[in-house]
């Protein structure tokens, strides 16, 4: 029995007795659309909810999370794994009892992991699965090699897109990439788009009719709409605070949108009740089972 098999049986015998937490991984195809205000606003939303809400915060080196939600987090992700720290003290405490993880370096060294480490790593992530019921990954914007390995190893993705033309432009590139990859398997991931900054609903369909027709015709790849997030002034103003609209302005019409975004979440709508869930112990192991 080789090394990846041995993961696999391990990751197999845990599914069996372990909580796993639902993993959504949001990404864009440039910065600078509102993916990270997407992801904290959408977990406070969800934690409302009466959801157990974890934000991991993959974008190493911009710390937009941590802006966000007016949080410094003493210790990443990189601490657990390299420096002995334990699962308890990298989890930040966050607004509306939404828990915060910093990726730090972490991810960027994932690839340096032989097969021991990325076996605890993943007994690791077991016991964050446990402590959430959602866990939300912001990626890092653009196709850097980890945003491409999260969204592979991911079954769960919200695409965050503006009515931008280069957002489009870079949206497409990025689904592009994924489906050129060997290891992106269409009928393991659902890929939902979300329009931020539409000036209404016909703008937020158009976006996505735009778009998804686009890709369903070179790419062959189905995409769902989640739905979409009006223009609001309440939203830089809420980052100026170092607060998310949903706390600073929970009755703005971005906040209530992502109430609305987040209740279809919940529902299940879009065929997201046929994802099958991995977790987010699955999904690091799914990320390195080649090595």
């Amino acid at each position: 029995m080789d090394q990846a098999e041995q993961l696999r049986n391990i990751i197999k015998k845990q599914n069996k007795k372990q909580h796993l937490a639902r993993v959504i991984t949001v990404t864009s195809g440039k910065g600078g659309v509102g993916k990270s205000n997407v992801s904290v606003n959408l977990a406070i939303q969800l934690s409302r909810l009466n959801k157990r809400v974890i934000i991991l915060d993959a974008d190493f080196g911009l710390a937009n999370v941590e802006v966000m939600l007016g949080i410094r987090p003493q210790y990443s992700l990189a601490d657990m794994m390299f420096r002995g720290k334990e699962l308890k003290d990298i989890i930040s405490p966050g607004p509306e009892r939404i828990g915060f993880i910093s990726g730090g370096s972490g991810l960027r060294e994932l690839t340096n992991l032989d097969r021991d480490q990325i076996q605890s790593l993943v007994s690791m992530m077991y016991a964050l699965d446990n402590l959430a019921d959602v866990v939300i990954i912001d990626t890092g914007a653009g196709i850097s090699n980890t945003v491409i390995d999260l969204v592979l190893a991911s079954s769960e993705v919200l695409l965050v897109a503006t009515p931008e033309p280069t957002s489009i432009t870079d949206a497409y590139a990025l689904l592009k990439t994924l489906c050129r990859h060997e290891e992106f398997y269409q009928n393991m991931v659902r890929i939902h788009m979300i329009a931020n900054r539409a000036k209404g609903y016909g703008e937020g369909k158009e976006l996505y009719d735009k778009l998804g027709s686009v890709v369903e015709k070179f790419l062959q790849l189905e995409m769902d709409y989640l739905g979409y997030i009006p223009y609001d002034d309440k939203l830089p103003k809420s980052v100026m605070r170092q607060k998310p609209v949903t706390v600073a302005y929970p009755d703005a019409v971005s906040s209530r949108a992502m109430l609305e975004l987040a209740m279809v979440l919940e529902n299940g709508k879009g065929n997201y009740e046929n994802i099958r869930n991995r977790g987010l112990s699955g999904l690091f192991a799914k990320m390195f089972h080649s090595k």
